[in-house]
């Protein structure tokens, strides 16, 4: 799909960049090339064309019959001799050729003013003539061409007569040909020659080390543009297409190799694999077609948007590693690649450093005022190094930054979109789900208060702990929370739910009672799935206890003597495979655990701790997940700490 978005010309093998050093070997022309005009030469063109065009009027051949059908209705009321007078007729002859000599090349209407020496076309029914605008009549001007009419006649008296009469019936029958003008001007502008000059094969365009600019500047360009036509034909076009193919599979393979070796719990979900390379194709698609459409806005394409969204799902790294496959392969498509491939590089390296915890609203806006900020600031300074200087800013390429600052802010629906289209959590979704007013936890609450009190333990200390390791604390938080949701079918078979000093376990088997236990993880998974808590959330209370031993009950049936089967009093798992997972399994065993420390002290705490935590890493139950032994012995600190706080122990002084 990328491939077919791609041009199929010829790629050209040099970058260039006006005002820096030419840092290959001196170029020869490889062909003969015209040289293109610069951009400043075409409109200079253009604006002789324009001062120097020609406008065309058009004649409206009715005006004149319905000025002469008002004057003979309305002469008698201006000029009051008697019909039988010889004067009167003399008149009314002479005012004919009056309004004759008005019409004779036709009267302008107000708006036009008319300028000596402007010569203009004239179009009158089929025929088309030249004509200077100061031979138009002019409503304006009337009286004084009715007084010089009357001058040197016997009828001079009568100019007040006349003017009145025909200021009333005198209407413009001239009127600019707006269509006819346009199109003759765009013919001009069509005839404009793009070329100037002609470039011998052979000949020298560019030294080593010369500085890219002016004809320079102008020789490399035209080379480029001639040299997409020339070198395609349908012969190489499946060549271009195979080269092409390589390089988007070379950069595209090493994400997939990159997910696949650092993010295997997403390679094996083809919903997140789907999701995110579909998000990729997209952007690549929509700057496409800007860029056919009109490569101006280019910087509106909102490509941080991406980033962004894959940091609230997944985690930074992968949100930049994707960020950069997608700017790579945009470099095949968009003019000045260097220039765009360093701004929105810096733009994605803001995006992923600023805090984006959408739970916090101000939060997106900060980072898109950062992003627009460094496609500001990167623009202004190539504009300062191509340009030595600020005058040639365009403010239209300003407004496209805040525009793309704007479409970022999308970020928010599209995520929310996303979370329901392809099932996965967001911060937001998270926020949502810790409100312990939530119908579920509401449920565990009033069904099994102690299991509920335990969760909001456990949560308490699991997020202080990922804040330490700088793992995700909400996430923690929440999947804290509902870890143990499946106990609520049969509350009174956990201890901290049991009110008095019997258990119902003391009249059972041990591995009838381990399977009880055991069990409380597969219906949490199954109460979570018939809530439709995120797959995320569900994952905690998949792996809170790994594969580990129901170990109380094993040891309680080997001191019976039984033949057991050790898989029987073990959990099923899997073992947790990402940090926030490890946090919550060693903070509840140590939590639940706590509960049956006797005279408490700081070192018995700490010994405790230590305990239980070296216990889990020899059954190897954070072999699958991201955690270092160092962030565990700072989880370790962290809730000894805790620990020591909830006992308000002191630590004992020699004396």
């Amino acid at each position: 799909m990328i491939v077919y978005l791609f041009p199929k010309g010829a790629k050209f093998k040099y970058e260039f960049q006006k005002g820096k050093p030419w840092q290959y070997t001196t170029l020869y022309s490889p062909f003969d090339f015209s040289i293109l005009k610069s951009s400043t030469e075409l409109e200079a063109e253009k604006k002789v064309i324009l001062d120097s065009q020609f406008f065309y009027f058009r004649v409206d051949t009715t005006v004149y019959k319905s000025v002469k059908k008002s004057y003979v209705l309305q002469f008698s009321n201006f000029f009051s001799l008697p019909a039988s007078n010889k004067k009167y007729y003399d008149l009314y002859d002479f005012g004919l050729s009056l309004l004759d000599h008005i019409y004779r090349n036709g009267v302008l209407p107000f708006n036009l003013v008319k300028k000596g020496g402007e010569s203009v076309f004239l179009i009158k029914g089929n025929v088309e003539s030249t004509i200077e605008k100061d031979q138009f009549s002019n409503i304006e001007a009337l009286k004084e061409i009715i007084h010089q009419f009357l001058q040197k006649t016997p009828y001079q008296s009568y100019t007040s007569l006349f003017y009145n009469l025909f200021f009333e019936i005198v209407q413009p029958n001239i009127s600019l040909d707006e269509k006819f003008t346009s199109n003759a001007l765009n013919q001009s502008f069509s005839d404009i020659s793009l070329y100037r000059g002609l470039i011998q094969e052979n000949s020298m365009i560019i030294k080593q080390g010369e500085v890219v600019e002016g004809e320079k500047l102008q020789m490399l360009i035209s080379l480029r543009d001639e040299y997409a036509s020339q070198v395609w034909n349908e012969l190489n076009y499946y060549w271009i297409i195979f080269g092409y193919t390589i390089l988007v599979v070379l950069t595209f393979m090493s994400l997939f190799l990159f997910i696949k070796n650092y993010r295997p719990f997403i390679f094996e979900d083809n919903r997140e694999i789907t999701f995110i390379f579909l998000n990729m194709v997209g952007i690549i698609a929509l700057t496409t077609i800007v860029v056919n459409f009109d490569v101006r806005f280019l910087y509106a394409v909102p490509i941080c948007i991406l980033p962004l969204i894959l940091k609230t799902f997944f985690d930074p790294r992968l949100a930049l590693f994707t960020h950069v496959i997608i700017v790579l392969n945009l470099g095949f498509v968009v003019p000045n690649s260097f220039e765009f491939v360093f701004l929105q590089m810096i733009a994605g390296i803001v995006t992923i450093l600023s805090i984006t915890q959408l739970q916090n609203r101000a939060n997106l806006f900060i980072t898109v005022g950062r992003i627009v900020l460094v496609y500001l600031l990167g623009y202004i300074a190539f504009t300062i190094t191509h340009d030595g200087g600020i005058a040639k800013i365009d403010f239209l390429v300003i407004g496209l930054f805040l525009l793309n600052g704007l479409l970022t802010l999308f970020a928010q629906p599209l995520i929310y979109l996303y979370e329901r289209l392809f099932k996965l959590v967001s911060d937001v979704s998270l926020l949502e789900l810790s409100d312990t007013n939530t119908k579920l936890l509401k449920e565990l609450s009033d069904r099994a208060p102690g299991t509920f009190h335990h969760s909001l333990e456990v949560a308490n200390l699991a997020e202080t702990a990922a804040n330490e390791i700088g793992a995700n604390t909400l996430l923690v938080r929440v999947g804290a929370l509902y870890h143990d949701i499946g106990k609520m079918n049969a509350p009174t078979y956990f201890s901290e739910n049991q009110k008095g000093s019997v258990s119902p376990h003391e009249e059972m088997p041990p591995d009838q009672s381990a399977k009880i236990i055991i069990n409380h993880v597969a219906e949490g998974i199954e109460m979570a799935k018939k809530y439709k808590l995120p797959d995320r959330i569900i994952d905690f209370i998949r792996t809170h206890h790994g594969n580990s031993l129901v170990y109380f009950f094993y040891k309680k049936a080997q001191e019976i003597g039984e033949n057991i089967d050790q898989n029987d009093f073990r959990y099923l798992g899997p073992r947790p495979f990402s940090k926030e997972t490890a946090i919550l399994m060693i903070t509840d065993a140590i939590e639940a655990a706590s509960k049956s420390l006797r005279e408490p002290t700081v070192d018995k705490i700490q010994h405790f701790v230590d305990t239980i935590v070296n216990k889990q890493i020899d059954e190897k139950q954070f072999n699958d997940c991201n955690i270092t032994l160092s962030e565990i012995e700072t989880v370790k600190k962290v809730l000894s700490k805790k620990l020591i706080n909830i006992y308000h122990l002191r630590v004992e002084y020699p004396e």
